[in-house]
């Protein structure tokens, strides 16, 4: 029994705990039969799911527009220039100002899906079985911490490749203008670009964690076997 002893001691006092745990996170762990790396599968194929079935909604006309979910809506600063125009009699232009952000939007995303695509079959879950566990939207959660700065210096300029194709650039410099020449007011001069892209990117994520929640919580939404035999650990 001794001399079976000495070697365990041996290897307790070789490594050092931060060690020791690192080889116990390295070992397979299995919940029920099923492994770190097959519910990580599992998640991604939620994710995937969001996206075909939730952000193409986005790329189609009205997408952002018609959502009440991610409608792009005027940030603080350009709310004063929506309702000064509309107490002149301009607010047909104020309306088109507003559509045209989410009509810029709606291209992006239709130009920009495959870079999510991409992204999602390259993230690593470092603890999927935490966050299969985890709340309605973890996955999506994790998604947007791992992917949101790559994704965001990707999207921006199709941002505003988007905007000088739906005339989105000359519509905001006309209302811009005509806003700054009302006697009395202030300014502005808005990075309408950095807006909207930061807004387009919130929308996809907000709609990935719709399918995702549905996955969750309604048992038909598991259409394939993956899903079934992994999202059935959290019910």
């Amino acid at each position: 029994m001794t001399k079976r002893i000495l070697p365990l001691f041996f290897i307790l006092f070789t490594f050092s705990c931060g060690e020791l745990q690192q080889i116990v996170n390295q070992l397979p762990q299995e919940t029920n039969g099923i492994g770190n790396i097959e519910i990580a599968s599992g998640l991604q194929e939620a994710l995937q799911f969001g996206i075909d079935k939730q952000v193409t909604k986005l790329t189609q006309k009205d997408g952002f527009f018609k959502n009440e979910l991610v409608k792009i809506v005027l940030p603080e600063e350009l709310q004063k220039v929506d309702k000064t125009l509309r107490n002149i009699g301009l607010g047909q232009l104020a309306d088109e100002g507003l559509k045209v952000l989410n009509r810029a939007a709606e291209d992006a995303v239709s130009e920009a899906t495959p870079i999510f695509v991409d992204a999602v079959k390259n993230i690593s879950f470092s603890d999927a079985k935490s966050i299969l566990l985890g709340s309605d939207n973890a996955a999506t959660q994790y998604l947007t911490k791992a992917t949101k700065s790559n994704l965001y210096n990707k999207f921006q300029p199709v941002i505003s490749n988007s905007f000088k194709k739906v005339g989105a650039e000359r519509i905001w410099k006309n209302l811009i203008t005509k806003y700054n020449n009302i006697p009395l007011t202030n300014d502005v001069n808005p990075d309408i670009t950095e807006y909207v892209t930061q807004e387009a990117l919130s929308g996809v994520y907000t709609m990935i964690a719709v399918e995702e929640k549905e996955i969750r919580t309604k048992v038909s939404s598991r259409t394939t076997d993956l899903l079934k035999k992994v999202f059935i650990l959290q019910d």
